[in-house]
């Protein structure tokens, strides 16, 4: 049985796929694919696998008791993955599709660090030791202004503070390349091909996405409108729910729409440097992943436009971007 991991990122359309996969959840046994998602990997069977995502300080000066504690924990958990593995194989499945963007981390842990999924590779270490051996890891990339307006908005309507003027400076301060993230993937699943999809090409498609995960010659057909699950709140239902625990809405900016934290400057400097992951990956990605842009390969185009093949990115254009946050 071949497994495939579907790691997300957050905020890049990891719902929507796990809401088309649940629907197809017939047609896809009639073609021997199983699939886990978080319904499943939440509910206990992942509980102490990963790496906690702790201050490594504070994990320094843990007793040694606490540590022994999230070792056996640990234990425990890899050994439930692998029951569980093995009991999908005893169904002679051809291939189990596990999708959790959790593998990678949590938005909060990427805030702290001011960086996307800094505990990536410990992370994935521990779900590879479980697993075994892995054929195909996928990771769907967005462009970071975007990534980030998206993952602040979220984490705002779940209870954080709006970002200040002087957070925001440092995020935009900080390079956010995707490539750290990647080389982390890698270097925790050798061996196994690990697979990266923009946001702004497959965010819609989320039957095509399958198709390239999977390996599959067709899948099931989207639901009749698409489907696009799990917005991030806009800039009017931030308003509201900051109002609804009593905190000022004076970190946000007036008008309607998207929330969009950073500044034109920011917002520029932030999608270059996409453009030049873009660039690395589509050179070869110095041979840990492979690049696949188009959702529809040998269909004409004609609402995208042509993907730029050298660096740089027009600043002004937001054509291939959907119209709110996700």
């Amino acid at each position: 049985m071949d497994i495939v991991l579907h790691l997300g990122a957050h905020r890049a359309g990891s719902t929507t796929f796990q809401t088309y996969l649940r629907g197809a959840d017939a047609p896809l046994a009639g073609q021997g694919v199983g699939f886990w998602g978080p319904w499943r990997t939440r509910n206990g069977l992942f509980h102490g696998l990963m790496a906690p995502s702790a201050d490594p300080v504070a994990a320094r000066r843990a007793t040694g008791r606490v540590r022994l504690a999230v070792a056996a924990s640990a234990r425990r958990a890899t050994g439930r993955v692998r029951l569980a593995v093995a009991a999908s194989a005893r169904r002679e499945l051809p291939l189990l599709l596990v999708t959790d963007e959790d593998m990678l981390g949590s938005p909060r842990a990427c805030l702290r660090a001011r960086r996307p999924y800094p505990q990536a590779g410990q992370r994935l270490a521990r779900v590879a030791e479980a697993f075994g051996p892995v054929r195909r890891t996928v990771l769907q990339i967005r462009s970071p202004e975007m990534w980030w307006a998206s993952a602040l908005a979220f984490l705002v309507g779940r209870g954080l503070p709006p970002p200040d003027v002087a957070q925001i400076d440092a995020l935009a301060a900080r390079e956010q390349s995707w490539r750290p993230v990647i080389a982390d993937i890698a270097a925790a699943l050798p061996g196994t091909e690990l697979l990266v999809t923009p946001f702004e090409r497959f965010a819609s498609r989320p039957d095509r996405l399958l198709m390239h995960a999977a390996g599959l010659r067709f899948a099931p057909p989207l639901p009749s409108g698409g489907i696009w699950e799990h917005r991030g709140p806009d800039l009017a239902r931030l308003r509201v729910l900051l109002a609804e625990r009593g905190a000022a809405a004076a970190a946000l900016p007036e008008g309607e729409g998207r929330w969009m934290p950073f500044s034109p400057g920011q917002a520029a400097r932030l999608r270059e440097t996409y453009a030049d992951d873009l660039f690395w990956l589509r050179a070869g990605a110095d041979g840990l992943a492979r690049l696949t842009e188009d959702p529809e390969p040998g269909q004409d185009r004609i609402n995208w436009p042509p993907a730029p093949r050298e660096r740089g990115q027009d600043d002004d254009s937001q054509d291939g971007r959907l119209a709110q946050s996700r």
